[in-house]
């Protein structure tokens, strides 16, 4: 992903609420399913670490961008902004390089 596509994405993600927290159970079956539901409907979500979480933010950016195949766009504080198109019809259509 360019950096172009990025900064669009973030454009897009600005006005975004968290959707999902991640909260004392950290990154449990239950958690992971409600993110994959959630990308796949929205394409692009925000996921907040709250700070019960037995994790960082950073460890679960980085759980993530492997285990999911998520994009993590951007960072903010304890605040993940996740990007994966739908598989059959993306919604969001990102500007060529």
């Amino acid at each position: 992903m360019t950096g172009k596509q990025k900064k669009y994405l973030r454009t897009m993600a600005h006005s975004l609420k968290p959707i999902v927290n991640l909260g004392k159970h950290g990154l449990s079956t239950e958690t992971k399913n409600e993110i994959d539901a959630q990308i796949l409907e929205h394409e692009l979500i925000k996921l907040k670490v709250l700070d019960s979480s037995p994790i960082s933010h950073k460890e679960c950016a980085d759980f993530l961008r492997q285990e999911n195949r998520l994009e993590v766009v951007q960072i903010i504080g304890k605040t993940l902004t996740l990007y994966s198109p739908h598989p059959e019809e993306p919604k969001i259509e990102l500007p060529s390089v």
